[in-house]
């Protein structure tokens, strides 16, 4: 007799693949206090990614054997923390500024879609995915990250009922001498989330990385641009916008981002948050598994497939001194 098993299709989740590049190179990712300044910031902006791009093409293209290796640029703009303007004047002057300076902009992308993209909250997601490192002789007294908004590499400085003693925070996976990170992902405004930029651009790096699944779906997938005017608000403008035809995928094994040396605080957070999320096994096991087939080397940890180039900018003091944006302007 031979024995039959039955099985609900639906409770063998499939993880649906995603095309991939070998890299995905960010050419901006600025503040609409930058757009303000006008387009001759652009333009610096630009000059100095063009210096950069040709070596990071070179570099990409020795590391994986190849004279032509798949490489898809994009550029993120920031509509979640300040409404300025609009996409009709905005995405133009952006794209004009990048082709004087010799660059093709392949997907455009709107930074309030990595808080939420077709109606999924991806942000969130991402929220339920992190798992904290807890520090050695931790005891799970403080509340979670889901709770206090507050992520860490280590052990804050404890802080025992009654004590005037003070001792040093300590950094979990410390060589030598501890590099202690606390950051802060979220606050709550009127009741509403109000995700941090380190948070969302965590975001941005994994939809980068082609690791964001819904119910096993690609999220943050690219609509492509018809080639018509650009809408005049920016909730009608997709999250992201496929705006070269023929472009590499926008997905791809390992990301680089070129920006300003007043981003380094925000995206040593990146890598901090990025080293605590438990990212879709199924995910890795495709990126894993295709990559190998392509003779293409990726680091097994996710916050190692991200790499940057900081350049020095010149006249900061009039976009800002720092990198953390306004509070939110929103329409």
């Amino acid at each position: 007799m031979t024995e039959s098993v039955f099985r609900e299709s639906t409770a063998e989740p499939r993880t649906q693949s995603v095309p991939l590049a070998h890299l995905s190179l960010e050419l901006g990712h600025l503040y609409m206090e930058d757009f303000e300044a006008g387009p001759e910031r652009l333009r610096e902006h630009f000059a100095e990614v063009r210096i950069w791009v040709d070596a990071v093409r070179a570099s990409v293209a020795r590391r994986a054997g190849l004279k032509r290796p798949r490489i898809s640029t994009c550029f993120l703009i920031d509509d979640y923390f300040n409404r300025f303007s609009t996409p009709a004047e905005i995405v133009p002057l952006v794209l004009s500024e990048a082709r004087k300076a010799g660059l093709v902009i392949d997907y455009l992308a709107r930074e309030s879609g990595c808080a939420v993209a077709d109606r999924i909250e991806l942000a969130e997601s991402v929220l339920h995915r992190l798992v904290e490192s807890p520090p050695p002789g931790s005891n799970g007294a403080r509340p979670p990250v889901s709770q206090t908004g507050w992520l860490a590499n280590g052990q804050r400085t404890p802080a025992p009922p009654g004590s005037t003693a003070w001792q040093p925070p300590q950094e979990t996976m410390a060589r030598n001498h501890s590099v202690f990170m606390d950051v802060e992902l979220w606050s709550r405004e009127d009741d509403a989330w109000l995700w941090s930029c380190p948070f969302l651009a965590a975001v941005w790096q994994l939809a980068r990385l082609g690791l964001l699944r819904h119910l096993g779906e690609p999220v943050l997938t690219p609509y492509p641009w018809t080639g018509g005017d650009f809408p005049r608000d920016w909730d009608r403008l997709p999250p992201l916008l496929r705006l070269t035809e023929s472009a590499a995928p926008f997905s791809a094994y390992r990301t680089c981002t070129l920006m300003p040396n007043r981003f380094l605080a925000v995206e040593d957070a990146v890598r901090l948050i990025l080293d605590q999320v438990d990212v879709d096994s199924g995910a890795l096991r495709q990126v894993a598994v295709r990559s190998a087939g392509e003779g293409v080397a990726v680091p097994e940890a996710v916050a190692q497939r991200a790499t940057y180039v900081f350049y020095e900018e010149p006249g900061v003091e009039s976009v800002g001194k720092s990198a953390n944006p306004p509070p939110p302007k929103r329409t």
